[in-house]
């Protein structure tokens, strides 16, 4: 697998996020074909990258529970 440069992305936090920080994730939406995902409170540690299809069906996925 080739490394995915992602230091110019724009992250954008979980609409569900609140000022304390709580347990959220942000990801970087405008990248063609892929979803970056992390942490926000330890962006850091790394990014889990997912296919646009395999995102779109584990949060649509989440709605339905």
């Amino acid at each position: 697998m080739r490394a995915i440069d992602l230091t110019n992305v724009t992250w954008r936090k979980s609409s569900y996020s609140n000022p304390d920080g709580g347990n959220c994730i942000e990801i970087a939406p405008n990248i063609p074909t892929l979803v970056p995902v992390r942490d926000s409170k330890n962006p850091a540690h790394g990014t889990l990258v997912f296919g646009t299809d395999t995102w779109a069906e584990f949060v649509n996925s989440v709605k339905t529970q």
